[in-house]
């Protein structure tokens, strides 16, 4: 398991990065590519990576119980 100080380090660069694509891909999926797309973008941006990182620590903590379990409750697989 990774430190608390990576594991912070990458939440905030993993919500950075999928805050920017997601709202992205909205924006230009409502507006198209215009010049005003860029202004819409970069405050949905500015608004969307602080929610995005603290529901990721929110939900960071279920989603590794979740996997934790669904990879415990696997059984091997044959080794031929």
């Amino acid at each position: 398991m990774h430190s608390k100080k990576v594991v912070i380090t990458a939440q905030v660069f993993i919500s950075g990065m999928m805050a920017f694509l997601m709202t992205g891909f909205f924006t230009i999926l409502h507006l198209g590519l215009t010049s005003a797309m860029v202004d819409a973008w970069t405050s949905s941006f500015v608004i969307a990576w602080p929610v995005a990182f603290g529901f990721s620590l929110v939900v960071s903590p279920v989603a590794f119980m979740m996997a934790g379990r669904l990879v415990a409750n696997r059984a091997p697989a044959p080794v031929e």
